[in-house]
């Protein structure tokens, strides 16, 4: 009785195999559920093929089957997976986009190191000035804080010894008077902050007041804020709501 040579069909298997997995193509990275299916159905196809076309004298290795069928259904099952956490992340960007349109309208701390100041006159002629929150966040316990507020020109014009801060957010407010308690004029400042523990420096993160204007969604999904800065931030930017 003549025999048909599988030799062929094996390696027919083997690259239906190197595809699925993304050895032969790329495109089975971004196949969908169906794509799956038909994948699936493709090998299946091929592995009774192989099974009717093998030498009765020399049939398929029990073994090879069972890694064949191990390895098609781990690729449905990756596949699922992908597709129910797609579905998972969905969901989570859905309510992360309801808790983040909470804070529109609200002040925010968020990484920067501007301050502004401003006037108002009341209706007896009398003029106050204030500035907007600012702060820093530690990143560990520092002996030594010192606080800077510079102009325009980078003219040091108001230094705070603080002392002594925990770890974390440092919500701070300003008098807007210079250290010889004038008040200064109207416009924007920046903040410098020197800290150290034990002798060595502990580098502090800067931040600035922002108002959230709106919720916007950025190409991912996720929500982000518009602060009215020229870019959107993410959540996790937001270091304390005031």
């Amino acid at each position: 009785m003549a025999s048909i040579n599988t030799s062929n069909a094996g390696t027919l298997s083997q690259t239906f195999l190197d595809s699925i997995n993304g050895t032969a193509s790329s495109s089975s990275s971004s196949s969908s559920a169906g794509g799956a299916n038909d994948l699936q159905n493709s090998f299946l196809k091929l592995l009774v093929a192989q099974m009717n076309n093998q030498d009765p004298l020399n049939p398929m290795d029990n073994s090879q089957v069972t890694s064949q069928l191990a390895q098609i259904s781990t690729v449905s099952g990756i596949t699922q997976l992908n597709t129910t956490l797609s579905s998972v992340t969905s969901q989570l960007n859905s309510t992360q986009s309801l808790q983040a349109s909470a804070l529109v309208g609200k002040g925010v701390l968020i990484p920067g190191s501007s301050v502004g100041v401003g006037s108002t006159t009341a209706t007896d002629g009398t003029v106050t000035k204030t500035a907007t929150p600012f702060g820093f966040e530690l990143p560990s316990d520092a002996d030594t804080v010192t606080i800077q507020i510079k102009d325009s020109t980078g003219k040091v014009i108001r230094t705070v010894n603080a002392g002594a801060l925990d770890a974390g957010v440092q919500a701070l407010t300003w008098d807007a008077k210079d250290d010889a308690g004038t008040a200064v004029a109207d416009g924007k400042y920046t903040v410098a902050v020197s800290a150290s523990a034990n002798g060595k420096a502990v580098t502090p993160t800067l931040l600035s007041y922002a108002q959230v204007q709106s919720v916007v969604a950025s190409t991912t999904g996720a929500p982000l804020l518009n602060v009215g800065t020229g870019s959107n931030i993410a959540l996790s930017d937001v270091r304390e709501i005031l």
